[in-house]
């Protein structure tokens, strides 16, 4: 009798230690918005919008200049930061369409759930995951069929018309004085989860107000979080509210999206800094999928936008805040040094929340969880290599047509076609604007990183893009 209390008791103080552990690993929000430019934020130089909720999370946090997403438009860049890997080993080269488009494209329907996730691991190690907003990774259009996002490893999810499961639908108009019209793209024949039709200009509010209910009783339940913040905005077709449509063009609706969506977000970020059980154990992340849209947002002085490889297209504005987790001293500072990309977020993360990696598979991304910290201005080790989307070597809001393929390796970015041809070098690391084409300067360059590149290429399963792009 005397042993079997003793070994009740060992398990109770086990069960009893494992509870704390968890409670005390980091929350984390991770903000993923929808075509936003690389300078559209004004901690990052905008001076046409204000977006004071984001700027303060920079203020108090970090802002990383030098981050990349992988890929120049919204799919793959999603893939990419939901298992790690590079988005074409999963046969994501574009935005998941409707079943003939992803066809003709060569590109998968959905993600496949044998995938690795950075949700089904967080969960597997006690965390409650919870998805809110944009999901684009099957289950859009006409292909209805699709695994649901809890199939990812998410206890909840409440999502667009890119994805299954619950969905909040935009009403268009509702408030402009216009008769509302639905833009849910077929979503709501598809089934497989209860659709709520909401007022288009508030869709960010409805997805923060699942998101804070879901943080709280993680944090009721004594639960460390993991949670997904992706809205759709900042992506056309733009509908602010009517006090910030400006004079209608363009980029004064985007801009008064861009500003909506930010005072939306702030009601999550006060929120946390309110909660005593979330503000000093809580990690916020925001950064962008890809690009702008030409004629609506800015990418500074980068350039390029949404769909090209040049740094407009995949350098993404990033901004860390966690006021009781990275270093006190680094509040408010600027990193211009550390490069990494999206793919790196999830080795980190998992070494912050002290999760481990499976070792069945093998990461493209590196841990960088210092710099995160601000411990350090560390990069990832090896280059960083972009294929472009299988049906933009042309499109049709950008004049011409683009590389194939790109690297980014320290100092250097070099872009070229499938084949090695029409290579372009620039010395990105004072020139992001990508303005001076030294290739002819540096030919021992161009040679190892062109063979690099191709090779990259070559090793990953193949879209259709050298049939399609040249006809687009």
């Amino acid at each position: 009798m005397n042993r079997l209390r003793l070994a009740i008791a060992c398990t109770l103080l086990l069960l009893s230690a494992a509870v704390a552990r968890a409670a005390d690993r980091p929350n984390i929000v991770m903000v993923f918005i929808d075509d936003m430019g690389w300078g559209d934020l004004s901690c990052f130089g905008n001076t046409e919008a204000a977006t004071p909720h984001i700027d303060r999370l920079a203020a108090e946090g970090l802002r990383f200049t030098q981050f990349y997403v992988n890929s120049p438009i919204c799919s793959p860049s999603r893939c990419a930061l939901t298992t790690g890997q590079y988005p074409q080993r999963w046969r994501i080269g574009s935005y998941l369409a409707a079943r003939a488009e992803n066809e003709r494209r060569g590109i998968a329907q959905w993600l496949d759930p044998a995938a690795p996730s950075l949700a089904r691991r967080l969960h597997d190690a006690g965390y409650a995951t919870g998805h809110f907003g944009k999901w684009h990774l099957g289950g859009q259009r006409d292909v209805g069929e699709a695994p649901l996002i809890t199939a990812y490893g998410f206890d909840e999810s409440l999502t667009n018309f890119e994805g299954l499961g619950p969905r909040l639908l935009g009403l268009c108009d509702a408030h402009n004085g216009k008769p509302p019209h639905r833009h849910g793209l077929g979503s709501e024949k598809l089934g497989r989860g209860p659709v709520i039709w909401h007022d288009r200009a508030k869709l960010t509010e409805g997805y923060v107000g699942a998101a804070i209910a879901f943080l709280d009783a993680a944090a009721g339940a004594g639960r460390p979080c993991y949670v997904n913040v992706w809205p759709d905005d900042v992506h056309s077709p733009f509908f602010p509210p009517e006090a910030k449509r400006g004079d209608g063009s363009k980029r004064q609706l985007y801009h008064g999206v861009l500003e909506t969506m930010d005072s939306q977000l702030g009601e999550l970020f006060d929120h946390i800094r309110r909660s005593p059980k979330l503000r000093d154990n809580t990690l916020v992340l925001v950064c962008s999928d890809n690009g702008h849209e030409p004629g609506a947002g800015s990418a500074g002085p980068l350039r390029g936008a949404k769909t090209t490889l040049y740094e407009g297209g995949v350098r993404s504005p990033l901004v860390v805040w966690g006021p009781g987790l990275i270093d006190a001293s680094k509040a408010g500072c600027r990193n211009d040094a550390s490069i990494f990309a999206a793919f790196d977020l999830v080795p980190s993360l998992l070494t912050i929340t002290d999760t481990a990696s499976p070792d069945e598979v093998a990461f493209d991304g590196e841990d960088v969880s210092d710099a995160l910290l601000g411990r350090s201005v560390a990069s990832r080790t090896a280059p960083i290599f972009w294929r472009r989307p299988p049906d933009r070597k042309r499109w049709k809001l950008l004049p011409g047509t683009y590389p194939d393929l790109a690297v980014r390796d320290g100092p250097w970015k070099l872009l070229c076609d499938y084949d090695g041809g029409d290579p372009e070098l620039y010395r990105i690391a004072e020139d992001p604007g990508e303005k001076n084409e030294v290739s002819g300067e540096h030919p021992q360059v161009v040679h190892r990183l062109t063979r690099a590149l191709v090779e990259w290429h070559e090793s990953l399963p193949q879209d259709r893009g050298e049939a399609l792009g040249r006809d687009l």
